[in-house]
């Protein structure tokens, strides 16, 4: 069932009005069609709520949102819901009030545990797109959520938040598969991390800059992370929904991908056939599992 702001809150407020300056950049007919589509959003944190936000700014009328988390001290450096008025409450009902603040006749459908296989039907029906906010050592659920997509055609994208730059990753319908690309079914959570990263980010651009290694923890699944890196995922991710949404302009799924890092001032596209299988990915991982014993950092 769709929740939306009851109509004396939304008395007053025009669609048109709102986001007539999309238009130019989509024309009228697409903005219109922008309000009827759906997107799904998994995780509310980090880079979650950027994506819901620049979606509902961007016009889309409807979302299926899923988190299970409330706010807590350590979200305040990235989180676009975090503050202390927001303190232990659910992101998902924050995220919600910013949404239907930005447009009161948005539809949203919320998905309070999260996502897992008994809802991801639910999750994903009548879905246009699916972006990734999951947290990155959020594996099970992820590997679920992506698989689910492949098998609906749901196009899926994850944009993740790298040093301070973002790599960018689609999946389409037709295309390769989330597992065929990063292979991490079976594997230990430690080896999960390696692959998952070095998928994400075959060029590692952000690899320079790290100046503290000691606050990588892989067992206890912790990393750093910058505020500047969740925004620049937003716009790549809305974009690459635009196009998914529109049914306009290249978009290319795995195994290519993108990485731009705004501290460095780079931007590589990534092609790795056969994904974590290419010989150069292998001789990359191996190098990595090799690096993270010898900068003490915990993995397993």
């Amino acid at each position: 069932m769709f929740d939306r702001m009851p109509t004396s809150v939304a008395k007053g407020f025009s669609y048109d009005e709102a986001f007539g300056r999309n238009i130019g950049w989509v024309t009228a007919a697409e903005q219109q069609t922008l309000r009827v589509k759906r997107v799904a959003i998994a995780g509310l944190g980090g880079v979650g709520g950027l994506h819901a936000l620049a979606l509902a700014r961007l016009g889309v009328g409807r979302m299926h949102l899923a988190d299970f988390d409330t706010f807590d001290l350590a979200n305040f450096n990235r989180q676009v819901g975090a503050s202390v008025s927001t303190l232990g409450r659910p992101k998902i009902d924050v995220l919600s009030e910013m949404l239907r603040d930005i447009n009161p006749e948005i539809e949203l459908r919320q998905f309070r545990d999260g996502v897992y296989s008994e809802n991801l039907d639910a999750f994903l029906t009548g879905v246009d797109v699916f972006v990734d906010g999951l947290d990155f050592f959020a594996f099970d659920a992820r590997e679920r959520t992506f698989a689910a997509c492949h098998a609906a055609g749901v196009p899926a994208i994850t944009a993740a938040p790298l040093g301070m730059g973002v790599a960018l990753l689609n999946f389409l319908p037709q295309g390769m598969s989330f597992e065929e690309y990063f292979r991490i079914e079976g594997v230990s959570e430690a080896e999960k991390c390696v692959r998952f990263l070095l998928g994400l980010s075959p060029a590692m651009l952000q690899r320079g800059y790290l100046v503290d290694p000691s606050h990588v923890d892989f067992a206890r699944a912790r990393g750093p992370s910058t505020g500047m890196a969740c925004h620049l995922c937003a716009g790549v991710a809305a974009t690459e929904a635009l196009k998914f949404l529109l049914r306009r302009g290249p978009v290319d799924g795995a195994p290519v991908g993108l990485q731009f890092d705004a501290y460095r001032r780079r931007f590589k596209r990534t092609w790795r056939p056969w994904g974590n299988r290419n010989p150069l990915q292998r001789v990359a991982i191996a190098i990595a599992r090799r690096q993270l014993a010898t900068m003490g950092l915990r993995s397993a």
